[in-house]
């Protein structure tokens, strides 16, 4: 049966169904022919295989062609011959080629498992799963698809690398495509993979990338910058060949043999530097770089004492990744000297295999795998920051939320810290003593309470530096406070103090939920709820009807108002009297009249004392105290708002929604102190503020806010103290009254 292909977005009017042009035959063929010359490493069974998913990709593409007008099937053996530069094995080589058949060409994961394994019908289903990124307002599709992604490559990294290898190949040929995809494509490239690349160690792909990404969001900067650097490379001509020599040189005298390769910064890298320190061309000084690869890791620091002694060291530019490795797993000393006219020149030494991971990354556990098969770079490389990004991805349900805290580890720009036992751990640039605490364990950050940096106590929010010791004390009784997510920097970290946060968010507005159902059926005579073991049956029936997937979630949705405890009483009351349970006249007799029941709780009355927590919020707009009248309103899904029952908003909100009110009112002995406002007006004169403020305190009321308005000679303080019910507040009251300067004080409440 004919299949049905769509064209992709770089697949131009497809051409007539007939055979492709011996011309069109010819370029296939020659880009394959270039294709095998590259995978020689592998067997010949191996090489056997590529041969049938090549034939098989070639055969699904027939007849589409990419915007340039050659053939599409020359793009997928692109991206085979990088993946291939990364000795990738067979099945990712055929994944490769054939990794658009499945969304553009109409072919089943089954008829590709039945042809090609399941283990290469898995890799093109992971890689046709990655939906294409939208980054022109359209956050939340890509966060969606870069969940899928982050999945996708925690299951096998190969995906991964296969969806760089085939971005790398879409950047290159970018100038086909319609200039109106530029900007779009390239700054999902730069935001995205390059990082991507980055944090897996890719190092050439990364720099190939971030080049590629300017050239086609900034073209014109990128023409002057190209222009100015073959300028400056015409002058200095001879600059790469006389270091190379004297460090070659100087080597060989010392009996180490090295290669020492010479290149230039690339133009993003010089773009950057010159925004970022505000320099022009001319005043970038260390355009040149060279790459030292020595035998061993003892030559590496020999050859670096023998180049200070060849060129002056410029001072505070020396960097040691080999003891202390980045967090992508790159290893190499980095030291900027002064060469030859006064030019600066940044050289980096390394040993073959730091280079091999520098080049390549997680995907270095290919090279030379038959060398080392017990090699675990690329777990060694990736485990970490995949894992964070999966332990983030399962606490977060949002996916614009998880995108944040995903770009925040995206862009490690990294400071390196000490724990107490000397373990290095690698922070991004201005993490704070909170973020290592999690860094460490999450128990650790959840009951972190102190922190010492270099033997010293420090606050918890102190952003570390490089070098820094850092000690963290823990209390089992503690937990994340919500201020913390204002100075935090890892996504780590956030995710888990929001998802602690919302854990006892919803454990309250349950505790809440219980109360008020208890309530509610007390009103029906009903004493107890039925027990969920002994009657799973009512509590089924009960949440289909309230249409809830567990009861935790009923109680849940009952506490924030998106259901209405009354009326889920009511309903729960007919399903007990279906089960032969009657409501009992006495109790609803008697709780009308009287409060003897063993929960503070009478006839439609909620009882509150201040040890709710989140689920109950005291309205700023009246704020009430023990003592005032109040009422309560049941918001959709924002908890019980308790308001006075004289507060202009609170009746507004009687009006026009009653059902949700429910009767409230005061403990007997509430567990906490409430916010009130008061206004004071005062002759103006020195120190009459302190004098005001030593009022409150002798009458045991904190203050918590203060502000001050001039009106000539008067002065009118506005206070927000905690009292601890109306009575406290009526003796403040009359403690400010006697105070010398006061002319009146009075409890200030919003007019509505």
């Amino acid at each position: 049966m004919p299949r049905t292909k769509k064209a992709p977005s770089d697949i131009a009017t497809a051409a007539p169904a007939a055979a492709p042009g011996v011309a069109v035959q010819t370029a296939a063929a020659a880009s394959f022919a270039a294709l095998l010359k590259k995978i020689d490493y592998l067997s010949d069974g191996d090489i056997d295989d590529i041969r049938r998913a090549y034939r098989f990709a070639d055969e699904a593409h027939l007849g589409q062609m990419r915007k340039s007008g050659a053939p599409y099937i020359t793009h997928p053996i692109a991206v085979a011959g990088l993946c291939a530069d990364w000795k990738l094995d067979a099945q990712a080589l055929m994944a490769a080629l054939m990794h658009d058949v499945l969304e553009d060409c109409g072919i089943t994961k089954i008829e590709m498992a039945e042809k090609f394994g399941v283990g290469v019908a898995d890799l093109v289903d992971g890689l046709t799963k990655l939906e294409k990124l939208e980054f022109d307002n359209r956050e939340e599709n890509q966060a969606e698809s870069f969940r899928k992604m982050l999945l996708a490559m925690a299951r096998d990294v190969r995906v991964i690398l296969i969806k760089l290898a085939d971005r790398t190949h879409n950047m290159r040929t970018m100038g086909d495509m319609p200039r109106n995809k530029w900007r779009r494509i390239s700054e999902e490239t730069a935001d995205i993979y390059a990082p991507i690349a980055h944090r897996l160690g890719l190092d050439r792909t990364y720099r190939e990338l971030q080049d590629l990404s300017f050239q086609f969001l900034n073209p014109w900067r990128y023409r002057t910058l190209t222009k100015a650097v073959d300028r400056a490379r015409r002058r200095r001509n001879d600059l790469i060949d006389r270091v190379k020599s004297d460090v070659l040189t100087a080597l060989a005298n010392q009996n180490i043999y090295a290669d020492v390769q010479g290149r230039e910064k690339t133009l993003f890298s010089i773009y950057n530097k010159m925004q970022e320190k505000h320099l022009s061309f001319s005043q970038v000084s260390d355009l040149y770089g060279f790459r030292v690869l020595l035998p061993s890791l003892i030559d590496c620091y020999t050859a670096l004492g023998l180049l200070h002694q060849i060129y002056k060291p410029v001072p505070g530019r020396f960097k040691d990744y080999i003891a202390i490795p980045k967090v992508n797993g790159y290893q190499s000393l980095h030291t900027t000297l002064v060469g030859p006219a006064g030019i600066n020149i940044e050289i980096q030494l390394r040993t073959i295999e730091m280079n091999l991971v520098a080049e390549s990354g997680v995907a270095a556990h290919w090279l030379y795998k038959a060398d080392n098969p017990e090699s675990g770079d690329s777990d060694r490389l990736s485990a970490q920051w995949v894992q964070s990004m999966l332990d983030i991805q399962q606490e977060t349900r949002d996916a614009a939320e998880f995108w944040d805290h995903i770009k925040i580890d995206l862009f490690p720009d990294s400071v390196y810290v000490f724990t107490p036992k000397g373990k290095i751990l690698a922070m991004p640039r201005g993490a704070t003593a909170v973020d290592f605490a999690y860094a460490i364990h999450t128990d650790v950050g959840q009951h972190a309470v102190s922190a010492t940096i270099n033997g010293e106590p420090a606050p918890l929010r102190s952003e570390l530096q490089n070098g820094d010791v850092v000690g963290i004390e823990t209390a089992s009784m503690s937990g994340p406070n919500p201020a913390w997510l204002t100075f935090v920097q890892t996504g780590r970290a956030r995710s888990k103090i929001r998802n602690y946060l919302k854990q006892l968010e919803d454990d309250q507005s349950r505790e809440l939920g219980i109360k008020m159902l208890r309530q509610a059926m007390r009103a029906e005579g009903i004493a107890q709820l039925p027990d969920e073991v002994s009657q799973p049956e009512v509590w089924a029936k009960l949440l289909r009807f309230a249409g809830n997937k567990s009861t935790d979630e009923l109680f849940s949705d009952m506490g924030l108002g998106k259901r209405i405890a009354s009326i889920i009483a009511k309903k729960l009351t007919m399903l007990l009297a279906e089960e032969g349970m009657k409501p009992d006249m006495m109790l609803i007799t008697s709780a009308r009249f009287t409060n003897t029941s063993e929960e503070p709780i009478s006839q439609g009355v909620l009882t509150l004392d201040g040890t709710e927590g989140a689920s109950v919020i005291y309205a700023q707009c009246c704020q009430p105290i023990p003592g005032d009248r109040i009422v309560g309103y049941l918001g959709r899904g924002d908890g019980l708002a308790v308001h006075t029952v004289e507060c202009p908003v609170g009746r507004r909100l009687l009006q026009r929604d009653s059902e949700r009110f429910l009767q409230v009112e005061w403990s007997d002995e509430p567990t906490r102190a409430f916010e009130s406002k008061l206004l004071i007006s005062v002759d103006n004169g020195k120190g009459v503020l302190a004098r005001v403020a030593a009022a409150l305190t002798s009458a045991e009321a904190d203050i918590t806010h203060v502000d001050m308005g001039n009106d000539h000679n008067q002065v009118e303080l506005r206070f927000t103290i905690a009292v601890r019910n109306r009575r406290h507040l009526a003796d403040v009251l009359r403690a400010v009254k006697r105070t010398p300067s006061v002319l009146r004080a009075y409890r200030h409440k919003t007019r509505g």
